[in-house]
């Protein structure tokens, strides 16, 4: 168990299972963190998510998603931003006090007004997040997500939205499927020593099959996933590691085989 201690299955590596059968998944591996996914926990409902949790003994290490701050009417900003209070509370209703902030896509071609955006959503959220004490992690999403998932798609990026705020307000969530490939990486992981909030493993596959389904198990791709862990781990962050695999295949087998391969190629590659 000892080498397991800091594991976490983001839920969406078994996107197959509800939260129920998730929960029970990680109890029978003995994988002691979890990290849900609000359209799950809003199936089976929140008390009842919270309740599960506790009584299988996990931890939460982050709730998936905030964001998608963008939108082309004030009315609709305002909505989202609702909706990440309503996020906010979900967090904290679980025991976690991260909220993964995907940052929303362009409503329009203009790039630097979804990015304003973006800064304004946060600052306009932060206060609120601040009284529950739940602290935003922003994830820097590839490049090729700019247009449909996030406008913040560097570390730099991130970096920079992340330090208008005290450390235990806003900071940085590392998914090496993301930004790999970076050639400023780990200055920009170095520049993030005290912000990181979490670290997401799985791996970049050639050819990818899809754009967004397209993410592999550790030691499937050209990541060099344990070289980036030690860069993270050098700022500090000694918290819990999500495997967040999107991919079909994956998905499509029993979720226990996924589990049993994810704690296997952890131990070898991350």
């Amino acid at each position: 168990m000892e080498d397991f201690k800091r594991l976490s299955l983001n839920q969406m590596t078994t996107e197959q299972w509800s939260l129920r059968e998730a929960i029970e998944g990680c109890a029978r591996a003995e994988v002691p963190w979890i990290a849900p996914w609000r359209h799950k926990v809003e199936e089976l409902g929140l008390s009842t998510s919270k309740r599960l949790i506790k009584d299988a003994g996990l931890k939460v290490s982050s709730l998936c998603r905030g964001g998608m701050f963008p939108a082309v009417t004030a009315s609709e900003r305002q909505k989202r931003i609702d909706d990440n209070k309503r996020a906010v509370e979900e967090a904290a209703e679980l025991g976690t006090d991260v909220l993964v902030m995907v940052c929303g896509s362009l409503p329009d071609r203009d790039i630097q007004s979804a990015r304003q955006m973006v800064a304004d959503g946060i600052a306009q959220l932060v206060p609120f997040a601040k009284s529950y004490g739940v602290k935003l992690g922003i994830e820097p999403l590839h490049p090729m997500y700019a247009a449909d998932r996030s406008v913040v798609v560097t570390l730099d990026l991130a970096n920079t939205l992340a330090e208008a705020y005290q450390p235990n307000q806003v900071g940085i969530v590392v998914d090496v499927f993301h930004v790999w490939w970076d050639p400023d990486l780990y200055n920009q992981i170095h520049r993030a020593t005290g912000r990181i909030l979490g670290f997401h493993v799985c791996d970049w596959i050639i050819p990818v099959p899809d754009m967004l389904k397209g993410r592999g198990m550790m030691g499937d791709g050209v990541i060099e996933i344990s070289r980036i862990r030690q860069a993270v781990e050098k700022t500090g962050y000694n918290g819990p590691i999500e495997v967040e695999i999107f991919n079909e295949q994956i998905w499509n087998q029993p979720g226990d085989e996924t589990v049993c391969q994810m704690k296997e190629r952890y131990l070898t590659h991350v």
